[in-house]
C-alpha cells in the first residue's frame, strides 16, 4: 500500500517561450484566504509552508471584467472541488489521520 505523504512541489521552467511556474500543494498545512478589498484591490492568497500563490487583478490595477469573470472561475471550480471531497470523503472508510495532523486540528 502506498503512503500517501503530504508535500508541496514548485517547479520553474525557462525556455525560449518565457518562464513557466507550476505549484502543486498536496499538502494538510494549505491555507486560503481573501485579502485587501477594503483597499480597492482584492487578493486571493493560497499559501503551505513551502510556497505561496497570491491572485489578484489584472496588472495590479482597477478591477476589470475579464479580473471579475476569473473570480467566478476560481469560485465554480472551488464549488466543484468541495463537492468531489465531501462526496469522496463520504464514500472512504474512517481512516487514521496523517502523521503530523493533529497539530493542525488543535
Amino acid at each position: 500500500m502506498r503512503e500517501h505523504t503530504p508535500y508541496t512541489r514548485a517547479v520553474v521552467t525557462l525556455d525560449e517561450d518565457g518562464t513557466r511556474l507550476d505549484t502543486a500543494f498536496r499538502t494538510p498545512y494549505l491555507s486560503v484566504s481573501a485579502l485587501g478589498a477594503d483597499g480597492g484591490r482584492p487578493f486571493l492568497h493560497l499559501s503551505s509552508r513551502e510556497a505561496q500563490v497570491v491572485i489578484s487583478t489584472t496588472g495590479g490595477g482597477p478591477v476589470t471584467e475579464q479580473d471579475v469573470t476569473l473570480a467566478r472561475q476560481i469560485a465554480d471550480a472551488a464549488a466543484r472541488y468541495l463537492a468531489d471531497c465531501e462526496r469522496l470523503h463520504a464514500q472512504q472508510p474512517v481512516t487514521p489521520a496523517l502523521p503530523g495532523l493533529e497539530e493542525i486540528a488543535a
